[in-house]
């Protein structure tokens, strides 16, 4: 009942605010040290959805040339960030153009000097043994130069650790350091992680969000569970039909 009263509230005073508007480029005061990553990134091969940012005093803005690595259309290779992933300065993603030839006894790219080197390469060395795409789920935290290496993927609420190498998948709500990363805790019991992918706060309507962000902060999976349950507002149907 108060939900539907605030709801309500908020229609005849024209609104609350409810956050950033996920749309601009620096999100943090107007600071050219955070941005809203799908608003710096042009490359089609790389997919951000809305809230998550990258955190770098000089390069922010550069993303995608300075951080996601080897990234080459030729090879087909996608990288997937969702929403609300938070990246720390130094964030690396290491992407299947890296990879050599592991099938011999060199792994040296004679083939891509050409003068004759190219003769007899065998492309199937390489492509038949990429990794294919590289996805981040939702809310998941990445620590100062972390790296993440190709067709890794990540899932949602999970937390990389700095300076950590991430070379296979994390599970969701995972605490993982080192390299390579290694699993070191989950940050909820099972049953809690369950419902948390259900619920999956991440694809409510900024309007929802807001007037949840006491639920989502927390730690009391039943006020969680009672904002899932709340029925949409008027708001939130403005908020989807766009």
């Amino acid at each position: 009942m108060i939900s539907a009263l605030s709801c309500l509230v908020s229609l005849l005073l024209g609104g609350p605010m409810h956050g950033p508007n996920p749309d601009v480029r620096h999100p943090f005061n107007g600071e050219p040290h955070t941005v809203f990553l799908k608003n710096v990134v042009t490359r089609p091969n790389i997919e951000v959805g809305d809230y998550s940012y990258y955190n770098d005093e000089q390069h922010a803005a550069d993303f995608e040339n300075r951080n996601v690595r080897y990234h080459f259309d030729f090879v087909g290779d996608k990288l997937k960030i969702g929403r609300f992933c938070a990246l720390a300065s130094g964030t690396t993603f290491i992407m299947n153009g890296a990879n050599h030839a592991m099938t011999g006894f060199s792994t040296y790219p004679f083939n891509i000097f050409g003068n004759g080197w190219e003769d007899g390469f065998e492309p199937a060395t390489i492509f038949d043994h990429l990794r294919g795409d590289t996805l981040v789920e939702n809310d998941v935290w990445f620590g100062t130069n972390s790296v993440v290496m190709p067709g890794v993927t990540i899932c949602s609420g999970a937390f990389i650790g700095a300076h950590a190498v991430v070379a296979s998948d994390i599970p969701p709500f995972a605490v993982a350091v080192g390299n390579p990363a290694r699993v070191v805790r989950l940050r909820f019991d099972e049953r809690t992680i369950e419902r948390l992918l259900e619920i999956a706060w991440w694809d409510w309507p900024a309007e929802k969000i807001s007037r949840h962000l006491s639920a989502i902060r927390k730690a009391d999976l039943a006020d969680l569970e009672k904002a899932a349950a709340e029925p949409d507002c008027v708001l939130d149907a403005k908020a989807k039909a766009g």
